[in-house]
């Protein structure tokens, strides 16, 4: 039973181990935040880069490309919110956010209001795109979501032609849920997807810039540990604590004292 007690005790201390690394590790959410970006890009390489939590704003016309980039790691299931700030007068509009890679793949939302057609009325239609979890490793041939630079292209792709030119507002916010082990794979990437991350050699790439600068706030592949590392340990306790219970249920009470030593 001294056995049994100390592996008990195991478990549980693994048990709460394992509730932090659970936890939902997505940036907290940031309030007027003097140094979040107010401007967009027109194309992938001018592309504004914002950090995940950030609220970037910027003014355009009806017909512009608005193009934004973040960084997204190994296990994070983003989300990106856009608001479109419409005229006081226009026709109805169609508006639509698409999320591309560092391969510039354009990815599928898993769900949200990609496209939304705002009525003539209207003074803002929001748009809305979660993605599926960044995966650490992937065949070639595949369209997972890798670790690297992901770019937001915000438009409208139907309008009237007299609303061409009409001045817009917009607004982008990055979130991520961290998924933990659920979402681990075997194998990495040998560098992320960032832009211009092989363009110089090894021993000067840190000192070096790039075309995206941005990168998530442990490094990439920050998520190399995982709660699975933990419940594979606990399923191995379990295992253990089933064997001396089977054990002590079926080895019995030993020799009966009336029956003599062979």
């Amino acid at each position: 039973m001294r056995v049994v007690r100390v592996l008990s005790a195991a478990l549980l201390t693994l048990g709460l181990a394992a509730a932090p690394a659970a936890a939902d590790a997505s940036p907290s959410p940031s309030q007027d935040d003097p140094s979040a970006p107010t401007r967009a890009g027109t194309s992938f390489r001018t592309a504004t880069e914002i950090e995940q939590g950030q609220q970037a704003t910027a003014s355009g016309s009806t017909g512009d490309y608005l193009y934004w980039s973040f960084p997204a790691d190994t296990g994070q299931r983003p989300t990106v919110k856009a608001t479109v700030k419409l005229p006081e007068t226009h026709a109805p509009q169609t508006w639509q956010i698409d999320v591309y890679d560092g391969l510039r793949r354009r990815q599928a939302c898993q769900y949200g209001a990609q496209t939304r057609t705002a009525p003539a009325d209207a003074s803002s239609v929001e748009l809305a795109c979660v993605l599926r979890t960044v995966r650490a490793w992937s065949e070639p041939w595949a369209d997972d979501p890798l670790p690297g630079t992901y770019y937001i292209r915000l438009t409208a792709t139907g309008m009237a032609t007299a609303d061409l030119g009409l001045p817009v507002g917009g607004e982008v916010r990055v979130d991520s849920k961290d998924i933990g082990g659920s979402a681990a794979v075997d194998g990495s990437l040998a560098e992320p997807l960032v832009p211009g991350i092989a363009s110089k050699p090894e021993e000067v790439r840190e000192n070096a810039a790039v075309l995206a600068g941005l990168e998530p706030e442990d490094g990439w592949a920050s998520g190399w540990w995982s709660d699975r590392w933990v419940w594979t340990a606990v399923g191995g306790i379990l295992a253990a604590l089933a064997g001396v219970g089977g054990y002590a249920l079926t080895r019995g009470t030993g020799r009966p004292s009336r029956v003599p030593p062979a």
